[in-house]
């Protein structure tokens, strides 16, 4: 059936027209499951560059629509079942390598979108860009349009076509083009990190191996419904490539598992429920196992997770299989110690996507002569907060059972409009790790911005281009939490608090228009890796605004992390970056983690209460970026 429309659109249409580039991607599909691989694999080849530049094209212009998307996602995803088969057939990798291309547009396209519309908003900061942006814009609908009327005329009956008509049409098309390539040219030209940000180029192979280290290895997934894929790339050895016996469903099915024992929602610390170090070393398996021989003996993992496995800081992994820990015992969770987790092999960090870490590797070593650090947190989300807000008094009731559990809140936000940021938990404890984590890196008088101060326009009108670490210890919300919410956001003090006509919103689109030079921004108390998967957009979403905006690298929770054991661990790892200048950002966290593991723990004078082995207390936080 297919076969025969494609014979009957091809006869009617222009070979470069993306609803007959369609029509082939659908035929090739087919043709894949009907066993000719060999004809699949040229009717996608033909296909596929069409269907992408129009994808790139809709995006850009906000006229792609959800079936258009999925459309696009599962012909994507069946060139990568036909890269897959033939990679086995093909010692040269060269179909590993353009699998790898094709995963990494597939995979950040929901991202990409966001990102290009708030990137087009902040350029009115620049009234050159601003116009060049729009004038390319404009020849795009154009193009669009035209394309559309074309297709039509083809579409209809011989009589109706109008020869002269698409002669003049095709021409129009042809020079709207031309123009068009000019503007992106100039617009690259004269602002790069603008192109590079709204049309990455894509990934390859070989750019990836030229911005990696040595010691590093980068490992990319991709997860349709039942089957997975991953990639490892080395400096200097051939890509590696595997195909999954597991898909996003099963992947879902476990990673949801885990964090039931991570993001527990109990009061107490004998409630919290074991972690199944079975089902953790099961996923290792899974997704690390395949490709496993490219990261022994390294020292970086760089990671590009897909799908809900960006919600497992995959630090957490069990590399053998081990016998469960005992919950209790005298020290309860201590039985963790011994756990063989991936951290204690290697330093994990993630990047937004696989173009990003090629971007991030180009920066400018920072200024020398920053300040260390400004920070920003405990905001106040409602003038009642405001009202009633006194120091916290510290619990000092330990016992061996019903030890309180002082998981900061996460906020239950669903069906609440921007306006009602007064549903948000406060966060008084992140003010005393604001000082402590200060202290602990030489922050000076005025470097740490508290309650009503903690404010969308403080952090707007502060300038924050000569800082080393800029920190916000706040709710990080994702798409969807707020009613009229589109984009991730940081919940700064509310407008009923401090007077200014901002809604108390630090969105993706004013990150994109902060100038920074930082080392790291963390974003504390955060929990972006929560909200069915939109977390691991909102860290991606995020993540690209902050590198954009001109930070190097992103320290993020993925729960609501234990207050005391946050501000431990935190304080270590800022002390260790002082004390070892030059040492990897992934490294630190992971010194950070051990020593957490191997000695942390809430202690009533010489005694230890509990130990933090437990995951629940060293792994919520990753590295995101260089």
């Amino acid at each position: 059936m297919t076969a025969e429309m494609l014979a009957k659109s091809g006869a009617r249409m222009e070979r470069s027209s993306p609803r007959l580039a369609m029509i082939r991607a659908f035929n090739a599909s087919a043709l894949q499951v009907s066993g000719q691989s060999a004809q699949a694999l040229a009717e996608f080849k033909q296909s596929i560059p069409i269907l992408i530049d129009q994808a790139r094209n809709d995006s850009e212009n906000s006229t792609s629509t959800i079936r258009q998307t999925q459309r696009m996602t599962f012909v994507l995803e069946e060139y990568l079942a036909s890269l897959a088969q033939q990679a086995k057939a093909d010692p040269s990798g060269a179909s590993a390598a353009e699998a790898f291309q094709i995963a990494d547009l597939a995979r950040g396209s929901g991202v990409q979108r966001a990102l290009t519309s708030s990137a087009a908003r902040a350029t009115i900061s620049d009234p050159q860009l601003a116009s060049l942006a729009r004038r390319e814009q404009d020849l795009q609908q154009r193009i669009n349009t035209l394309s559309e009327l074309l297709t039509g005329l083809l579409s209809a009956p011989s009589e109706q076509q109008l020869p002269a008509v698409q002669a003049k049409i095709r021409a129009d098309i042809t020079g709207f083009k031309s123009q068009r390539e000019d503007i992106k040219k100039e617009i690259e030209r004269k602002f790069p990190d603008y192109a590079e940000l709204v049309e990455p180029k894509p990934a390859s192979v070989e750019r990836t191996q030229k911005a990696l280290k040595p010691d590093e290895v980068l490992i990319s997934w991709y997860f349709a419904d039942n089957v997975g894929y991953v990639w490892a790339i080395t400096k200097d050895k051939p890509v590696q490539f595997a195909q999954l016996s597991v898909g996003r469903n099963q992947v879902t099915k476990e990673v949801t598992q885990l964090r039931k024992s991570l993001d527990p929602g109990v009061a107490t610390i004998d409630e919290i429920p074991p972690f199944d170090v079975a089902l953790a070393n099961q996923l290792y398996q899974q997704v690390l196992a395949p490709v496993q021989s490219t990261f022994i003996g390294k020292k970086v993992m760089l990671t590009v997770p897909h799908a809900e496995l960006g919600q497992l800081p995959l630090s957490l992994l069990v590399t053998k299989p081990t016998t469960q820990p005992a919950k209790g015992g005298a020290t309860p969770f201590s039985g963790y110690k011994t756990v063989p987790w991936l951290t204690r092999d290697i330093a994990v960090a993630q990047v937004p996507s696989v173009t990003a870490l090629t971007a991030l590797r180009a920066l400018p070593a920072g200024n020398p002569n920053r300040k260390n650090f400004i920070g920003f947190g405990d905001p106040y989300f409602s003038s009642e907060q405001e009202k009633t807000a006194q120091k916290q008094a510290k619990a000092a009731q330990l016992a061996t059972r019903g030890i309180p559990l002082h998981l900061r809140s996460a906020p239950k936000t669903s069906g609440v409009s921007s306006a009602e940021l007064a549903l948000l938990p406060r966060l008084p404890d992140t003010s005393t790790e604001l000082e402590e984590i200060g202290r602990a890196i030489g922050a000076g008088d005025g470097d740490i911005f508290l309650h009503r101060n903690a404010s969308v326009k403080q952090v707007m009108s502060t300038d924050l281009s000569n800082r080393k670490v800029v920190m916000f210890a706040t709710h990080g919300l994702v798409p969807g939490e707020l009613n009229g919410l589109t984009q991730p956001a940081l919940a700064l003090s509310s407008p009923d608090v401090t007077g200014d006509k901002d809604d108390g919103l630090l969105t993706m689109d004013k990150v994109l228009t902060l100038k920074l030079d930082a080392d790291w921004v963390v974003l504390s108390a955060c929990n972006t890796a929560a909200g069915e998967g939109a977390g691991s957009e909102a860290v991606s979403g995020l993540g690209r605004a902050f590198f954009f905006a001109g930070a190097k690298a992103l320290l993020v929770s993925n729960w609501p992390v234990d207050s005391v054991a946050s501000r431990t661990m935190m304080t270590d790892l800022f002390k260790n970056q002082q004390k070892a200048q030059g040492t990897s950002k992934a490294e630190l966290l992971r010194q950070a983690m051990l020593n957490q593991v191997d000695q942390g723990g809430m202690r009533e004078g010489n005694t230890m209460k509990y130990s933090y082995a437990h995951p629940l207390f060293w792994a919520p936080f990753v590295v995101v970026g260089d």
